[in-house]
């Protein structure tokens, strides 16, 4: 693969994806995944019943300040700004205290976060694909797909990860033990505040962690705000205005669609991305660098600008990012 192309590849994020003419994202089969089930709905269930009934304003608290640091510092800036797009470089250290946090959301190890997204945008990114991956089921069908639920393909991609993150022991360690990773904080947590700080420190923050992502995914992918359309794509992205501060700039789906390799999602006035702010204040203590953004971006000639005030906003977007 020549470096144009390795770029290119990165930028739309299916570098890791090996896809022959057999493979086809439009068939296979959704199964009940015993595992992911249970361990969701169990959270979801131990969080509404022992969170009731050990409500108290500092369990509430480690909540809220527990979600938000997983939630920007882990899965947004580490396992997908980070982990899955390479959209900026750290020390090791960081890479892998982000991606630990990452673990701690409570989705998957930094393995299967990685294989699910990747496999899900090289599916999205075809003239079409499965209805699992493009949310087109009704609300209710849909969650218990992508919560309790997984797809297995008839023809799938062979995914292939690059040899840093494959043979690393520490990511080998986390993937082995990501539901476990829980277990630390769970004790220090009842030893400081009792079954409450369990609950709402481990139990709520999963539960709506992992649901919050899936809700936001389907939004984001079924109706929104676009400034940008993909030529050939089956599936579109949308901002989710109303979630841009929660989500720490996730929701700012259709720019990603977009600009997959870009370490900015929120690119444009009155676009809120944590994530941005924190990686911002991060470089300014030296501790990232390269970090890219669209106009460092190889140009995507299927990429259509939906706005005339964006047709050519690749320049104007360096001096806003900076």
């Amino acid at each position: 693969m020549s470096a144009n192309l390795s770029a290119t590849a990165y930028n739309r994020g299916v570098h890791r994806i090996a896809a022959d003419a057999s493979s086809d994202p439009r068939f296979g089969r959704v199964r009940w995944s015993p595992v992911k089930s249970l361990w969701i709905g169990g959270m979801t269930a131990t969080a509404i019943i022992g969170g009731t009934l050990t409500f108290s304003w500092d369990a509430l608290a480690l909540f809220l300040v527990t979600t938000a640091i997983t939630l920007c510092g882990g899965h947004s800036l580490g396992m997908h700004r980070r982990l899955i797009h390479n959209s900026y470089a750290c020390p090791l250290w960081l890479e892998y205290l982000l991606v630990y946090l990452g673990v701690l959301v409570g989705m998957a190890g930094p393995y299967g976060m990685t294989r699910t997204h990747d496999i899900r945008d090289w599916a999205q990114r075809r003239s079409d694909c499965h209805d699992y991956f493009a949310h087109r089921q009704p609300f209710l069908t849909d969650g218990w797909w992508q919560l309790h639920c997984e797809l297995v393909l008839d023809r799938p991609p062979v995914l292939r990860f690059e040899d840093r993150i494959a043979t690393d022991p520490v990511y080998r360690f986390m993937e082995r033990t990501w539901m476990w990773q829980q277990l630390p904080w769970a004790l220090l947590f009842f030893a400081i505040g009792g079954w409450g700080w369990v609950f709402w420190g481990i139990c709520a923050r999963v539960a709506v962690c992992v649901t919050g992502h899936w809700l936001v995914g389907y939004f984001a992918h079924n109706d929104g705000h676009r400034d940008w359309h993909v030529e050939g794509a089956g599936v579109q992205g949308y901002n989710v205005r109303f979630c841009g501060l929660i989500t720490m700039g996730e929701a700012w789906h259709n720019n990603h669609h977009a600009y997959p390799g870009s370490a900015r999602l929120g690119l444009y006035d009155g676009q809120t991305d944590i994530g941005w702010w924190v990686l911002m204040a991060l470089k300014r203590l030296g501790l990232v660098w390269n970090i890219k953004t669209p106009e460092d971006l190889p140009a995507r000639p299927e990429l259509r600008a939906l706005s005339s005030a964006h047709s050519s906003s690749r320049s104007a977007l360096a001096t806003a990012a900076l």
